[in-house]
């Protein structure tokens, strides 16, 4: 997959077949998307190519940062792995804001992303205040040439799954539910960093420590069910995510891990957590003995959840 990001001049020589959108999650309605464009392509030798930004529009628009399901590295990595020829992550600012939709059109899509054909969903948007729609990408199609596949959306229940409905399950800490409209485990990838050891030098149970950055969507605080990917490797798991009430101090929001029957050392390696289940949520204890003897329940929990659901 050839990436470019943080670019406005560029140039896919190759005719391509372009899908637009945050890509949010990569939820199953993406994948639909995804799908839908990867079959043009092969109908018709086009390359695939998915157009979206660097920056989160909210973020410009509203002037306030925006949460995200999946960082621009997470979405980079999801992408690589449908197998499509090209991400552009175009930058969003004030004068992309201001763009006219038919100038996004003639410019960006036909013109840098070498767009011969457009795949969308029903309700895309794009241009100045989002006045770009499915509506006029099928008139304009005749006057710039290229063909147009307009996707029905992926529905849950009657209800579209889209970033939203996944970030309502989040915040209710119902994880199979988010993974479910996912259509694959949430996950938070980061680099394991040293914590404050209390995990393995006073509790006895050594960790696997995650920052996520600031515009990560994380769930509910709590403990979880997860699986862990260290390079080649997966690992059983239970993880924390929170400030750890229990421990003194301000303590940064953090991603922790227990890998069940694991004793290595992960310092320094890129890791994958994917939650699978809502053990509980995060609550500070009396003390660290207290806290040791529910780390331990944890524990159990996760280890009955892996032998019925099958150890990896």
């Amino acid at each position: 997959m050839e990436y470019v990001t943080g670019k406005r001049e560029f140039q896919i020589e190759e005719p391509t077949v372009v899908t637009l959108g945050k890509f949010d999650g990569r939820h199953r309605g993406h994948q639909k998307l995804i799908a839908a464009m990867k079959k043009v392509g092969a109908e018709n030798g086009y390359k695939t190519a998915v157009f979206t930004f660097g920056t989160a529009p909210g973020a410009i628009v509203n002037s306030a940062p925006q949460k995200v399901i999946t960082t621009n590295e997470e979405r980079r990595a999801n992408m690589k792995k449908t197998g499509i020829d090209y991400l552009v992550e175009y930058p969003f600012d004030t004068e992309t804001a201001h763009m006219e939709p038919e100038e996004f059109v003639s410019r960006i899509l036909v013109g840098q992303m070498n767009g011969k054909a457009i795949v969308v969903g029903t309700d895309c948007s794009f241009g100045y205040q989002g006045a770009g729609d499915a509506e006029l990408l099928a008139r304009l199609a005749s006057k710039y040439g290229y063909q147009l596949r307009v996707v029905i959306k992926e529905q849950d229940d009657h209800r579209d799954i889209s970033s939203t409905y996944v970030k309502e399950e989040l915040d209710r800490g119902d994880i199979e539910k988010a993974n479910e409209l996912l259509g694959e485990p949430y996950a938070i990838h980061g680099t394991v960093v040293h914590g404050y050891g209390i995990g393995n030098r006073t509790l006895g149970f050594p960790t696997a420590n995650i920052i996520p950055p600031p515009e990560k969507y994380l769930p509910v605080f709590g403990v979880y069910v997860s699986s862990v990917l260290a390079g080649e490797q997966e690992y059983c798991g239970v993880t924390n995510i929170g400030r750890k009430p229990t421990i003194e101090g301000d303590n940064p929001i953090g991603v922790e891990t227990c890998l069940l029957g694991f004793d290595g050392d992960l310092y320094g390696q890129y890791i994958e957590v994917r939650l699978m289940k809502c053990l509980r949520r995060e609550k500070k204890f009396a003390g660290l003995e207290e806290l040791k003897a529910q780390i331990g329940r944890d524990k159990e929990a996760a280890a009955s959840y892996w032998k019925e659901h099958g150890n990896i």
